[in-house]
């Protein structure tokens, strides 16, 4: 069976579409959505076969979104139609089946049974074997630069199969949509499509060779990768040539500015930073991450918004926002900060819930309601006082009154359509 014969089969074509409708996401410039995909394709399946087989097809051009970074820049982002996405996720499951066995054991991002825990596992062990002396290389817009005619030239050397490589060749080329002008991509390919993950990993899989070759120690994440030495001197030398051998033969420009030596406590990567301690290297979520953390709980919890929503669905994206952080850091030192955290978004909750009471007689009578199941041992007067207080409701909310009635455990309990609220430290913990 011919390689396109087997990207196009039935099988992998239905496993295809229920992988974009699962990932969801926006429209192309077409403005079909994903719900639409699957009737489409009953209906055109065999045309647009016959096109990609005879080489007639034509891809959109992806739809320029642009998304916000962290250092207040701005990534830009390729939308592809919901039907080029499908096609796009079909050569993407044939090509992993081809180059996952041969990727490095160093690489780690996108692909399948790997993640970010994996790639920090194996950076604390070289620490901890004594290379102590970091490289940290940067790529300067990586999937912006990618020289197009050098990935088909490292395609083809796996994939021998001229409609394959065609296809790829024309999804690179497809263009861009932006600000209503349709712009062409002779340069780089398109962050956001479901094929550009596998291409990039399969470009810079020629770098994790060569690192390889010359029995460096290294961990690559997408195009974010660090170098372990064991002294400063050969730190300098690998940078240099690296910097060299990347720029020669894969065409991309390394920042001068970003790409450094440094030592493990001065440097950072996929987030995390650095320590030692008696029992050997560590690492920890960065003092960014950690703020982006407070950041992000804080603005879906301004008040008037959330005091506006129904509890079950304030409980449930918190949930999801907290979860998401600690399965990602969980490999770190967090214990004490998600303790602290967990104090700071219990207050706020419980803000949102007595504003959500509003008036004093309600307040009072939902406060004395749980007090007497839960046993706190609160007298009438104290609940009434604190329900006619005329303190703000952040300040209400911080009183003995609130905070031991409404703990933890009553906000844990799971009542109705409302989940309960998860508590950060014991979700930790128990994940451990």
């Amino acid at each position: 069976m011919e390689l396109m014969e087997e990207i196009l089969s039935e099988e992998n074509l239905q496993m295809a579409i229920k992988k974009v409708k699962q990932n969801k996401g926006a429209p192309g410039i077409d403005k079909m959505s994903v719900q639409e995909v699957e009737q489409w394709f009953e209906q055109y399946q065999e045309e647009i076969i016959s096109k990609i087989m005879n080489k007639q097809y034509r891809p959109m051009p992806v739809k320029r979104v642009y998304i916000p970074k962290p250092n207040g820049k701005q990534r830009a982002l390729g939308i592809p139609t919901v039907v080029d996405r499908v096609i796009q996720q079909a050569m993407s499951q044939v090509l992993n089946k081809i180059y996952e066995p041969i990727f490095s054991e160093h690489s780690f991002g996108y692909r399948p049974r790997r993640n970010a825990q994996m790639a920090m596992e194996e950076v604390l062990q070289y620490l901890n074997e004594g290379y102590e002396w970091i490289v940290d290389l940067d790529i300067e817009k990586f999937f912006d630069t990618v020289n197009q005619d050098k990935l088909i030239s490292i395609l083809r050397e796996n994939v021998n199969d001229a409609t394959t490589l065609h296809l790829i060749r024309a999804y690179l080329r497809a263009g861009v949509l932006d600000d209503g002008l349709i712009k062409s991509t002779t340069v780089g390919t398109s962050q956001g499509g479901p094929i550009s993950v596998i291409l990039s990993n399969i470009y810079l899989d020629k770098f994790d060779k060569e690192l390889e070759s010359r029995n460096l120690r290294f961990v690559r994440y997408a195009d974010d990768s660090i170098i372990f030495v064991k002294s400063e001197m050969s730190a300098n030398r690998v940078m240099k040539s690296v910097t060299s051998w990347l720029e020669r033969k894969l065409f991309l420009k390394v920042s001068a500015t970003k790409t450094k030596v440094v030592r493990p406590t001065k440097g950072q990567f996929l987030g995390f930073t650095f320590y030692k301690n008696s029992q050997g290297w560590k690492c920890a979520p960065t003092k960014d991450r950690k703020k982006r953390l407070y950041t992000k709980i804080q603005k879906y919890l301004k008040r008037k918004q959330a005091v506006s929503r129904p509890l079950a669905i304030t409980f449930t994206k918190v949930n999801q926002i907290v979860r998401g952080w600690i399965n990602y850091f969980k490999i770190g030192s967090i214990k004490i900060f998600l303790e602290e955290f967990g104090q700071w978004l219990r207050h706020k909750i419980r803000c949102i819930i007595i504003k959500q009471w509003k008036k004093p007689m309600t307040i009072y009578k939902n406060l004395m309601k749980v007090n007497l199941r839960f046993k706190c041992r609160f007298s009438h007067e104290d609940i009434f006082k604190c329900a006619n207080t005329r303190l703000g409701w952040y300040k209400r909310s911080a009183m003995d009154v609130v905070n031991f009635i409404l703990s933890p455990k009553v906000l844990s309990i799971k009542k109705g359509e409302r989940p309960s609220l998860v508590n950060p430290l014991n979700y930790y913990l128990k994940s451990l």
